[in-house]
């Protein structure tokens, strides 16, 4: 099996969705190594804003609820429109109102949150020319929130995924990333990002050994097994894979997954006859 075959199995059967809806970067330039934009910290993303999403959403809504976020917004009622647009399906316009909330605060933990939401939105953006305005209102309000708490660690982690995964400067946030390392070698989140980063680049040996860092990290989070399989089948290292998801069958208490893992176990033991 391919291994985008076995990413699949594992993802419908796991724990995993979250990690990869919420830290694993969605792209990565295939030259990450190679090239540094070094005018790209330079760029003031203060100007990054949906208004024409949100007016393209509004002229194409049902009038009755045309009026009634019209009507919110007028009133400037910021948190109750990011819960109507999650229920219309748009978390970019939820994130943007999340953001409007964060300015009226204007403390790191809503501006974090604002961050967070334009990040976690790109995944579900069905327009591609919106995917780089949501990263710089993200990297936006990031280093806004890094402005009043500077030693937020994991808000330092999500801001240089943006400039990896979104802008034309990746090594701003790998560099970004072996800062926080130097002061938080042990951050899971840190070493999960490298790892993904690394997959998506193609390196999957650097991506091994970053997710038994995580595991030696925390042994605990067994999800790490999935993605160490992943990497080794990248590999066509089969007997490692196999040795991998044998440990996590162990673990695991789901008993559905297990049984779909150790499925999964024949069949690549099959192949590898």
């Amino acid at each position: 099996m391919s291994a985008k075959k076995t990413q699949v199995l594992l993802i419908a059967g796991a724990l995993i969705i979250f990690v990869l809806l919420y830290i694993a970067p969605k792209t990565i330039p295939q030259n990450v190594e190679l090239k540094q934009n070094s005018d790209a910290s330079e760029v003031d993303f203060s100007n990054a804003n949906l208004d024409i999403y949100l007016g393209l959403a509004l002229k194409n809504i049902e009038l009755s609820q045309k009026q009634v976020l019209e009507k919110l917004i007028e009133e400037k009622k910021f948190d109750s429109l990011s819960a109507k647009f999650d229920r219309l399906k748009r978390p970019d316009l939820a994130s943007y109102f999340v953001e409007k909330v964060a300015a009226l605060k204007d403390d790191a933990e809503n501006w974090f949150k604002a961050g967070n939401r334009y990040y976690y939105a790109v995944q579900f953006s069905q327009d591609k020319t919106e995917i780089p305005l949501l990263y710089k209102c993200a990297i936006r309000c990031f280093n806004k929130g890094l402005k009043k708490d500077s030693k937020n660690n994991d808000a330092k982690i999500m801001l240089a995924s943006c400039y990896v995964e979104g802008t034309s400067d990746p090594m701003k946030g790998i560099t970004q990333l072996k800062e926080v390392e130097k002061a938080d070698s042990n951050n899971v989140k840190l070493q999960l990002a490298f790892a993904f980063f690394s997959v998506k680049s193609g390196q999957a040996d650097k991506a091994i050994r970053r997710f038994n860092k995580v595991l030696e990290i925390d042994s605990n989070y067994i999800e790490a097994y999935l993605h160490l399989a992943d990497a080794y089948e990248r590999q066509n290292d089969r007997i490692k894979a196999i040795e991998v998801l044998e440990k996590y069958a162990v673990k695991t208490k789901d008993i559905t997954v297990q049984l779909e893992i150790n499925k999964y176990i024949k069949q690549l033991k099959l192949n590898n006859n």
